[in-house]
């Protein structure tokens, strides 16, 4: 099997993937993903025991036991250009030969969890609730760079473009489900189709100084159905992370706890604590 050059997958002298600074026995198979790099502190404190800290940049890893089995938290930074980053040397670290430089034989999934905060999209959605990302459409365009588009699902973004009318200078959405085992694991949470931006606010419809290209973008995004999924909140992240690790083999989902709702015009007032019971939730659930 061909190597994997030097210049496309960086590894340190001491064997470690460049930009997370990790070796293999650094992750767990059950990773959570957050964008705050102190939300990893957050999430570890409740571990019995932490066994690995590792930081670079801002990528924030915590390893350890919680209630018998071993988890690792996280942190991504904030986009999908991080995410990108993150879950390709994640996938690294478990199904490439750090060696050899070639892709091992028997690939290894990991569970692949992304905790956040967003604002919702739909009136009846409350703050301070939780949010499951049954799907993913992405603004991003990160997938269109890759050749493998099989877990897209093109009927769904076919419709999308349809009721959209989306202007053709922006990148052409994209729509990835999140993995069945997953879904069925947090079942109970309410779930939809959750908006992953390029950035925070024109990609989201928000005008500070400059004024947005596309306008009416929540009530196009708002009046969106297909066979009952509504697009519910807004993000930056999740379709990124469902194209690539799926594309990879691995199992994603995204669990955001509701901090404003864009179309109420609310926000909560202490989302700390409401950040904080989802973790716990998702802790003893995985």
């Amino acid at each position: 099997m061909k190597a994997i050059q030097d210049t496309e997958l960086i590894i340190t002298k001491d064997k470690k993937i460049y930009h997370l600074n990790l070796d293999k026995t650094q992750i767990a198979d059950d990773i959570i993903l957050v964008g705050d790099q102190d939300r990893v502190s957050q999430i570890s404190k409740h571990f019995d025991e932490i066994t690995d800290k590792i930081q670079h940049r801002e990528f924030v890893t915590h390893t350890g036991i919680y209630k018998e089995k071993r988890i690792t938290a996280l942190s991504t930074g904030i986009g999908c250009d991080n995410i990108d980053i993150v879950v390709n040397e994640l996938d690294a670290l478990v199904n490439i030969d750090f060696e050899s430089r070639t892709i091992n034989s028997e690939k290894k999934k990991l569970n692949l969890i992304r905790l956040g905060t967003s604002g919702a999209l739909q009136s009846d959605i409350a703050v301070d609730s939780f949010l499951m990302s049954k799907y993913a459409i992405g603004f991003d365009g990160l997938a269109h760079f890759h050749e493998n588009d099989k877990c897209i699902d093109k009927n769904m973004t076919n419709a999308f473009l349809q009721h959209s009318d989306w202007p053709q200078k922006l990148s052409e959405p994209y729509i990835v489900k999140a993995s069945e085992t997953l879904l069925k694991k947090f079942n109970g949470f309410t779930s939809g189709i959750t908006a992953t931006a390029s950035g925070f606010y024109a990609p989201q419809g928000r005008e500070v100084r400059l004024k947005s290209s596309i306008d009416n973008m929540h009530d196009t995004l708002t009046s969106f159905n297909y066979d009952g999924n509504k697009i519910t909140n807004f993000e930056m992240e999740s379709s990124a992370l469902y194209y690539l690790g799926q594309t990879l083999g691995h199992n994603t989902l995204t669990i955001c706890a509701i901090i404003g709702n864009r179309i109420n015009k609310t926000q909560s007032s202490d989302y700390k604590n409401t950040v904080e019971k989802l973790i716990v939730e998702v802790l003893d659930r995985i």
